[in-house]
């Protein structure tokens, strides 16, 4: 265990300022996350060198299309979540704490070690929730960064807007799941809230990150059209009409095993919508083969980069422009 950051000690008790839940805690309470406990009057992580999963992926699987396409990430992360998803797909790490999973001890210079042993290229904070291990990815992310390795972070944004600002001065890019467009759906289904992710979402681009947003449609309930409209809506009036959205299957999990996987023409017409809305790029993530996986130009539709899934085939760009047309295409491609 490391001692945390974001808390204050108030009397025994201490107060935690990571994320909006603000945990109080007396001495041997757990913090909302499962990963921060108060120890004789201090706050400490116990998602301290030791993730319950770690991966070797693409960059592709984060997801990020427009970021440094086809590099090879070492991708990590420690149980512990600060939200109750009730469809979450890798609820048996996220909702559990390090002290009860089956870890590997990983400590930072053995992260660094083995991502240049594997030819990785960068390490990617995923699978459940970054901010849960926040100490462990800023610290790993830093020693990363020295070394000039690219670091990216898959997030719900459920966090306060100043650990987002020093976790961004670390972070190359972001991908943040806006898992829909109604308070009442957040509250209920994920137990945070809309306002928060979206003002992490407005910190993130204007801390001058590149930024990727996932939206994970559950029939009957974030699959209304309308809503998704407006999402995108708002996507391109606060982030900018270039920044990525990524539609994605709900397959039945966790609590929710008794509703169906997403129809694929649900996706379609959420895609369809989105692009109607005003972004450029627009993506049906994890259906291998469906032509949304693919970027195309937004001025002449020409395929720039074409893909099936998360794996990349073919890289179509002339200096991040597309050859037939010229368009610059968004995008960090270097």
């Amino acid at each position: 265990m490391k001692e945390a950051s974001w808390y204050k000690t108030v009397g025994e008790g201490t107060q935690c300022f990571l994320c909006p839940k603000g945990c109080y805690l007396t001495p041997g309470e757990t913090c909302f996350c499962r990963t921060r406990i108060n120890r004789m009057g201090k706050l400490y992580t116990t998602a301290w060198n030791n993730p319950s999963v770690i991966e070797l992926t693409s960059i592709e699987n984060g997801p990020l299309y427009h970021f440094r396409p086809g590099t090879r990430m070492l991708s990590l992360g420690t149980s512990g979540c600060n939200l109750r998803c009730l469809y979450c797909q890798n609820w048996q790490v996220s909702q559990t704490s390090p002290l009860k999973s089956k870890n590997l001890s990983f400590n930072i210079p053995q992260v660094i070690k083995a991502t240049g042993s594997k030819s990785c290229k960068g390490i990617a904070f995923n699978y459940t929730e970054p901010v849960a291990f926040y100490d462990y990815m800023v610290d790993v992310a830093e020693k990363a960064r020295q070394e000039g390795l690219t670091v990216t972070v898959a997030t719900a944004g459920y966090i306060n807007p100043s650990p987002l600002k020093e976790l961004c001065k670390k972070v190359d890019a972001f991908t943040v799941t806006l898992k829909g467009f109604d308070e009442d759906f957040y509250q209920k289904v994920c137990g945070s809230r809309l306002e928060v992710v979206l003002q992490s979402l407005e910190v993130i681009r204007k801390e001058g990150k590149w930024l990727e947003v996932v939206n994970l449609i559950v029939p009957s309930l974030n699959d209304d059209l309308t809503k998704i409209r407006k999402m995108a809506q708002w996507m391109k009036l606060h982030l900018g009409e270039d920044v990525p959205l990524h539609f994605s299957r709900f397959f039945p999990a966790y609590k929710l095993t008794g509703l169906p996987e997403t129809p694929i023409v649900t996706l379609e017409r959420a895609r369809e919508a989105a692009l109607e809305s005003g972004i450029k790029y627009v993506y049906v993530t994890n259906l291998p083969g469906h032509v949304g996986n693919s970027t195309y130009c937004p001025n002449c539709g020409g395929t720039v980069i074409a893909r099936k899934g998360f794996d990349t085939l073919a890289i179509n760009l002339e200096g991040g422009r597309c050859p037939s047309c010229k368009k610059g295409i968004s995008g960090v491609w270097v």
